[in-house]
Order: structure tokens, then sequence, then C-alpha cells
């Protein structure tokens, strides 16, 4: 067997880390270490592969062209033993790790679940209801779904649009007995107001209704959306909430929707590393979603590709 020539890894972590932030310092913060070692190792590293690496650039150094391209290289060969280390992490690729928002996980994911497992046969899947995105450089999920206004641009990710829902205001029957006279997107400002984290969604709701003059908006802030579909299922006020959640409530009474209207305010995508973006079980993953998504949000027991009533 032909003994492989490598430079030592140190030198090669410091320098991928060096073409990826730019500079001597930003790498020395991330490796935890003085910008003097990083020095050392860039120019041990160019010792050992026989070729300059970086160049002067003002105070400061930049990679050389073969620099460059060693550096793409280098991170290219950093992804695959990351990914490496999560198939273990996750017990040798035998379970795949979701994060989804609460909402769609529980009312339009749950129910269909037992579709997604039997196409993965043994593969476990962890479907972790969170409102807090995960950190995929500390291997928290495999990928995730969340709700975005554009797609996703951080270096090292990928995501796929995987349904474009309606926005829709929704209220109790009883709630709007109380408010008679509710027919135009204005006139909803005379009603209580749920809210999430912010009243951003309903300022843009507003906005996209046609109704310019939006007073400062006032309503207790849940945080969740499922807790504002509940609080407006009890009659304490209009939430915002996609149909995918809301459509088997819509369909039973529940809930009415307060005043007809087509918004679409953002979507939710799939997201994943870009390194993981065709494993075989996250490709399955994305169709299965895909063609979840798609089924009519008041018909929950409908299966995609499968007959039922509409």
């Amino acid at each position: 067997m032909t003994r492989r020539r490598l430079p030592p890894l140190l030198t090669v972590r410091a320098f991928e880390s060096f073409g990826r932030t730019g500079s001597v310092r930003a790498t020395a913060e991330e490796l935890a270490v003085s910008h003097t070692v990083i020095s050392r190792h860039i120019q041990n590293l160019e010792a050992a592969v026989g070729t300059s690496l970086v160049k002067k650039d003002g105070r400061g150094l930049k990679p050389t062209r073969e620099g460059e391209r060693f550096a793409a290289k280098a991170r290219k060969a950093f992804d695959l033993i990351e990914e490496a280390t999560a198939e273990l992490a996750h017990g040798r690729g035998d379970a795949i790790h979701i994060c989804c928002m609460v909402g769609l996980a529980s009312h339009r994911l749950l129910a269909r679940l037992p579709i997604l497992e039997a196409s993965l046969k043994d593969t476990e899947v962890i479907l972790q209801p969170t409102s807090e995105r995960p950190d995929f450089g500390r291997d928290e999920a495999d990928a995730e779904i969340v709700f975005l206004e554009q797609p996703e641009t951080r270096d090292g990710l990928r995501s796929e649009l995987l349904v474009r829902p309606r926005i829709l205001a929704v209220a109790s029957p009883a709630l709007l007995r109380r408010h008679p006279g509710i027919t135009a997107p204005s006139d909803v400002l005379q009603l209580p107001l749920l809210h999430e984290k912010s009243t951003a969604l309903w300022e843009g709701w507003f906005q996209s209704q046609g109704v310019d003059e939006v007073p400062r908006l006032r309503g207790p802030r849940l945080w969740h959306g499922h807790l504002t579909l509940e609080a407006a299922r009890l009659g304490q006020g209009v939430a915002l909430v996609s149909d995918l959640i809301c459509g088997d409530r819509l369909e039973s009474g529940e809930l009415v929707e307060v005043v007809p209207s087509h918004i679409q305010l953002g979507g939710y995508y799939f997201v994943a590393p870009t390194v993981k973006w065709n494993d075989p079980i996250l490709t399955t993953v994305r169709r299965w979603l895909a063609a979840t998504l798609s089924v009519p949000a008041a018909d929950p027991a409908r299966k995609p590709g499968g007959s039922g009533r509409r």
C-alpha cells in the first residue's frame, strides 16, 4: 500500500479556516490560538507542499491562486469528515433528525409520519418541534423545516421551497358574533389581534390587503403560531396562521376566515447542509414533505397520490 503524502493536519485546518475567514486574526479567534501560531502553521504548510499559498495584501495576507484552490479542496475534505462524524453521532446513519416549526409538526406532519417511516424502513425518524433554528455546525439536526420570507443564504446551507401557503385571519364564530359587520380588511383593526413574537406579521398582512394607514397594533404576544391558533379557537382574538395548520378547524367550523384573502407572506423551506443535500435519506424526506404539503390543507386525511374527499 502506498503511503499517503499529507502535510500536518493542524496546518491544513488552519489554512482552511484562513481561506474562509480571510484573515489571520479571525482564524486565530476561530481556532482559539494566537495569530502568531496561525502564521507559523501557514509557513509550515507552505514548506510541506513546496508552494507559496499566501501573499502580502496591505498589512495582511491573502491567498495566492494556488492557495485559493488548496483551501477550496481542503474545505471539501473537512466537509466530508464532518458528514462522516454526523453519521456516527446519529448511530451510523440509522436515524434522521429533523427540526420543524411546532404548528406544522403537530397539525400537518404528525398524522402522516407513518408514511415516511415506512419509506425509510430501518431508519429512525426524529421529528423535533422547536421554535429555535438548529446549529448545523454543532450537528444539532440533519435538516429543518422553517418558514422564511426568502430562501436561506448562509454559507454551507441549501434550501428548497416546499410550499407557499395562504396566510389567513381566523377567529371563532362566537367572537365574530360579538363583533358583527366585519367585511373589509380595515374592519379587522376593530378586533382583538393575537400576535406571535411581534406585530410584524399583522403589519405585513394589512399592507398586503391595501390598508395604508396601520396604527400601532396591540394584543397579546404568544410567540408560537400554534398558541395563537388555540387562542383564536377559544374566542380570545383573531390569529394569522397558514392554511396548512388551520384547514381542519376551518372545515369543522371551529374557526372561520374573518375576511376573504389570498395573502402569501413567505413559504415553508427545507434547509440542510450542502454536503448532505444529496444524501438518499434526506432526498426521501424532501420528496415526502413536498407530497405531504401539496395535499389540500382542509383535507388532512387524504394521502398524496390517493383518492379522498375534497
